[in-house]
Parts: C-alpha cells; sequence; structure tokens
C-alpha cells in the first residue's frame, strides 16, 4: 500500500484549538507585523484562524498582552 491508497484522515492528528490564552500573544505578534503563516505554524493551525483573530471575527473582545 502506497502513501496515496491510505483511506483519507487515517494516521492524521487533529490541529490545535486556539484558547483564550493564547490570543493576547497571537495579537501582540500580529500588531508586530509577523506573518500570519509563521504564527499559524508556531500554534500548528491553519492561518485562517489567526486572520479571524486578526480580523474580529473571533476573539474580539480579548486585548493583546502588554
Amino acid at each position: 500500500m502506497t502513501s496515496n491508497d491510505r483511506p483519507r484522515g487515517e494516521g492524521r492528528k487533529p490541529s490545535y484549538r486556539i484558547k483564550p490564552t493564547d490570543v493576547p500573544p497571537i495579537k501582540l505578534r500580529i500588531l508586530r507585523g509577523e506573518f500570519l503563516n509563521r504564527i499559524a505554524a508556531d500554534y500548528d493551525v491553519n492561518p485562517g484562524r489567526i486572520a479571524e483573530i486578526k480580523k474580529g471575527y473571533r476573539y474580539a473582545d480579548i486585548p493583546p498582552s502588554a
């Protein structure tokens, strides 16, 4: 069996789920101008999740860390 024959999703683990405690340092990194894909890689999430935080679609009420 080659890697292409493996059923979808088998052997994969789910991505990390961003918690409210993760948001302040993420917002600080966004404000500092870091690339969203690099922030996402550090948290093992899709860059779209970081973009949602940046745009205020998620966790809009949590301020960046000082």
